[in-house]
């Protein structure tokens, strides 16, 4: 198809979510003169923007503020050209004119476009008992690969008891002095090695059929509270952290309709981030994979943006 015989559109690409994911597919495509439009989401924020300070991101060896590593992205994106609008998207169908075409709703305007990069994230599933949000940042986390390495020497609580709390549980015994596991039944959920790991390791002591009720704290979290599932009597522990591992939600409900997704609700692509709809692509946390990172979210939307230019290329006759 060439590109004279195209229907009319607005952008050739727009990319849903403005994390690193979607800024760094924001830099690529602008920089590449492609038409682009980044929706940041109104009522959803990046992670990383809650993250205090972030000491593994390659070049910044100094460690970062979230926020402020996400200004620079967000810099470096408008200073090509990016054109970006802050509301949430509310729905995306293919055009009933012409199949190349996805129509994607934003409040009350609608954009016609040739691809989309879904780069919409996921957020960590939350307690909501009282000191967690409070705290997030300051002694609360829900990433030990980001955040043990501050706890060097020091006290930390895990909550959950499945496969990824174990995992981080295990991972913090390389920096903090203990690691206090608080599963709320008196077993795990977590994989048969994991548990023998887990059970094996000095570093970690279990408080059994117990839930976290409360985080405490002054300027940075001090202790914890706890409540057992039967008595209810709640006792104090003093700690300074709580990793808290109860589930991971992908923000992917508008493409439910649209794509594939795996059983947690992750949007599936294969490696070169192309979905299962043509001129559809995913980057970040979004979608299916093993690693969750800053790093790794930068990766997928440069590569996410690649295999869509190569895609709008071919819609308008111009591959190379």
């Amino acid at each position: 198809m060439s590109k004279t015989n195209l229907p009319q559109y607005d952008y050739d690409t727009i990319i849903v979510g403005g994390g690193p994911a979607g800024f760094t597919a924001g830099i690529y495509a602008a920089r590449s003169g492609l038409k682009t439009l980044l929706v940041e989401g109104a009522a959803t924020v990046s992670q990383i923007t809650i993250t205090d300070m972030i000491e593994n991101y390659p070049g910044i060896p100094d460690g970062i503020n979230g926020f402020e590593l996400m200004q620079l992205f967000k810099k470096q994106a408008l200073n090509f050209g990016l054109e970006i609008i802050a509301n949430d998207v509310s729905s995306i169908k293919k055009s009933n004119n012409n199949p190349v075409i996805w129509e994607i709703a934003v409040a009350n305007k609608s954009f016609r476009t040739l691809s989309i990069i879904a780069a919409t994230g996921a957020q960590w599933n939350k307690l909501g008992v009282p000191g967690e949000e409070n705290f997030a940042g300051k002694g609360v986390s829900y990433c030990a690969t980001c955040d043990g390495p501050f706890y060097r020497n020091k006290d930390v609580a895990v909550v959950g008891g499945g496969d990824t709390a174990i995992q981080e549980a295990l991972f913090l015994t390389h920096f903090a002095r203990k690691v206090t596991v608080i599963h709320r039944r008196d077993r795990l959920r977590a994989t048969a090695i994991l548990q023998k790991r887990a059970f094996a390791e000095k570093k970690i002591e279990f408080v059994w059929k117990a839930n976290l009720t409360e985080v405490l704290g002054r300027e940075f979290v001090t202790s914890i509270k706890v409540a057992d599932v039967q008595s209810k009597v709640i006792k104090e522990i003093e700690v300074e952290g709580v990793f808290i591992f109860v589930g991971l939600t992908p923000n992917t409900s508008i493409f439910r309709e649209v794509l594939n997704l795996n059983k947690g609700g992750y949007i599936i692509t294969d490696e070169n981030m192309c979905t299962s709809a043509a001129g559809i692509f995913a980057a970040g946390d979004c979608r299916a994979k093993q690693f969750r990172q800053v790093v790794t979210a930068v990766g997928d939307g440069a590569n996410a943006m690649y295999s869509a230019e190569l895609y709008i290329d071919e819609l308008k006759g111009e591959t190379y």
